[in-house]
């Protein structure tokens, strides 16, 4: 809104300040700016800082997933009175298409986040000694291990700069070879631990995906609850079975109005919590809004509620 104090969080790898301020409405190239580039060593959560200590009223997030993940983790984790604005240009922008927030257009991106309507979401926080270390991270979209996490591994990055997500399809392949079913325990909400054996595990605050793919199709990220998807598939024939399922319960039957039939594969559970603690019996890759975190064997997730306002 007029009026307010913007700093713009920018990641020079995906864009250039010239560029925003060329595509910045009138209105918020004439209000009051900061600047505050990312780096190599910091991906926005200290960038942001930097624009909360310039007094910005709305931090703007310009960069990938990683970079409106940092940022929205330091909004959170200082309980900020400032709003998320979103610039995505990324690979994946996940939480802005989840978001409906414009992609490929700087301008349209920047109108937002001078006049939009802020909206709270929530946010998931992942903490266990994962890559090596202790970790405690947040994330807006999705985390996880298993073919997610391998796709994400498995990943050429040249490959990715030219054709942007296909290239996680092409991946896809070598994903499913290099993820096999582990044995884990999942308490979920504090209740006693049950033993399963899964491919793979998602935690998602929102449900759709690159391409447009709905991957949680009742994933709402202003809940307060995390959606999870098991996945249990082993071998080409049960694979075949579970991409039957999501062709039909993620497309034809909604598409058709038919929300009572589940057509789930037995290789395939869901269900819904506020908090899980998952220990594996061997180490796997684990993944965040896209980034690699490195092999744990135990983990926690918790939901913040109304962690920041995104316009």
């Amino acid at each position: 809104m007029i009026g307010d104090r913007f700093g713009i969080v920018w990641n020079p790898s995906k864009t250039s300040r010239a560029d925003l301020e060329e595509a910045m409405p009138a209105a918020l190239s004439d209000g009051a700016l900061s600047w505050h580039e990312t780096s190599l060593d910091d991906s926005g959560r200290a960038a942001a800082g930097e624009a909360l200590t310039a007094g910005a009223d709305v931090v703007v997030a310009a960069g990938g997933d990683g970079t409106v993940r940092a940022v929205a983790e330091r909004l959170a984790e200082d309980g900020a009175a400032a709003d998320l604005a979103i610039v995505p240009l990324g690979t994946g922008n996940l939480l802005a298409r989840n978001l409906d927030i414009p992609i490929g257009d700087l301008a349209a991106a920047l109108t937002r986040a001078l006049d939009g309507d802020p909206r709270e979401i929530d946010l998931g926080w992942i903490e266990g000694d994962i890559g090596g270390g202790r970790v405690r991270k947040a994330f807006a979209v999705l985390a996880g291990f298993g073919i997610d996490a391998q796709m994400i591994d498995e990943t050429d990055d040249d490959l990715k700069s030219k054709i942007g997500w296909l290239a996680y399809i092409e991946s896809m392949g070598r994903a499913m070879k290099a993820s096999e079913v582990v044995d884990i325990e999942l308490a979920l909400d504090g209740t006693a631990s049950k033993r399963t054996s899964v491919h793979t595990l998602m935690i998602g605050n929102c449900g759709t995906l690159q391409g447009g793919m709905t991957l949680l199709p009742d994933a709402d990220p202003a809940d307060g609850e995390l959606d999870l998807l098991l996945l249990q598939a082993e071998g080409i024939g049960q694979w075949l079975d579970t991409l039957r399922s999501f062709v039909w319960d993620n497309g034809i039957r909604r598409f058709i109005g038919d929300h009572d039939r589940a057509q789930s594969a037995d290789t395939v559970m869901h269900a819904k919590a506020r908090s899980l603690t998952v220990t594996l019996a061997q180490p796997r890759l684990l993944e965040i809004d896209g980034e690699d975190l490195g092999e744990t064997t135990a983990f926690t997730i918790d939901i913040q509620p109304a962690a920041v306002r995104v316009r």
